[in-house]
């Protein structure tokens, strides 16, 4: 017998929480209350069980990504795969590093069969999947520490824009990272897509060899970890001026290089009260700007100091 979900409605009453085991889901959806009544019960359907279905196929989704043909059966775990097997030929990385963007896409896919909305959106932990119809926009708050969390600027979404997707990822998130990125957010196309390419940009954000940064096997910290004995970075001392802008260059090259191959949208880097952001024309700052940067062919990018 499939187990239910816990449900509930956060204090504003028009934001439905469903939880499964790590699964944690914020659902907002606007339109009518006969349209919006029905999203949210497709939600709860769709999510019911997705959970076990994930399961059943762990032990592969758990293995690295080939650039080949997948042998996963599920929606969600084909979805997964789909959004890293373009970083599988360059890169170490397993379906599960789409896993959250890849839900919070099915779910929000569901609501949006089942009713005309005028906005909706799927918040798994963070990583987001955004349904906008004509006319509608979407706010996306900027953080630069997900632990500590502090508003350093903000874009928008608007309907006419090809983001559907946002992620956010780092050492401080709720999975490793082998690099030292506080926090590194992508908008992408889709939820799945903006998930694998925040741990890549994440993964680049890094100093190798640096004697502050304290790394682990991911193994030793988590047994079943699908990194296994990859280092993942445990601890990051006081940097310097040029040692972070170092370290943020190198994930913001690969952030342009996943730009201009149309992986991504656009992205913002954080470390250390530094902040680097590529393809954002319109961030809008919450601080202002410690250092402006030229317009490069993938867009505008600042060092924002946080």
């Amino acid at each position: 017998m499939t187990r239910l979900p816990q449900t509930g409605w956060l204090a504003d009453g028009k934001r439905l929480h469903l939880q499964d085991g790590p699964i944690d889901l914020i659902v907002e959806a606007r339109g009518t209350e006969a349209h919006v009544r029905a999203a949210y019960e497709a939600a709860l359907r769709r999510f019911t069980g997705l959970l076990d279905l994930l399961c059943d196929e762990l032990p592969e989704l758990r293995r690295a990504a080939s650039p080949g043909s997948s042998t996963l059966q599920g929606i969600v775990a084909q979805r997964m795969y789909a959004a890293v097997a373009p970083f599988a030929p360059a890169h170490f990385i397993t379906p599960m590093a789409a896993v959250a963007g890849a839900v919070a896409e099915e779910v929000l896919g569901a609501m949006v069969a089942s009713a005309e909305l005028d906005r909706a959106y799927v918040n798994n932990g963070g990583d987001i999947a955004l349904h906008l119809a004509p006319g509608e926009r979407f706010t996306v708050g900027l953080i630069d520490h997900p632990a500590m969390p502090r508003l350093i600027g903000k874009t928008v979404i608007d309907a006419c824009d090809p983001a559907r997707g946002i992620a956010t990822s780092g050492r401080h998130g709720r999975s490793f990272s082998l690099g030292i990125a506080d926090a590194v957010t992508v908008l992408a196309r889709t939820a799945a897509q903006a998930d694998a390419a925040a741990t890549i940009i994440a993964n680049a954000v890094d100093l190798p060899g640096h004697p502050l940064i304290v790394r682990r096997p991911a193994k030793d910290i988590q047994s079943d970890s699908d990194l296994g004995e990859r280092l993942v970075t445990r601890a990051v001392g006081r940097l310097s001026p040029s040692e972070i802008a170092f370290a943020l260059n190198a994930g913001a090259n690969k952030a342009r290089a996943l730009h201009t191959a149309g992986l991504i949208e656009a992205a913002a880097l954080h470390l250390q009260g530094e902040t680097v952001a590529v393809a954002l024309d319109d961030l809008e700052h919450a601080a202002p700007p410690l250092l402006s940067r030229a317009v490069t062919p993938t867009g505008t990018e600042s060092l924002l100091h946080a």
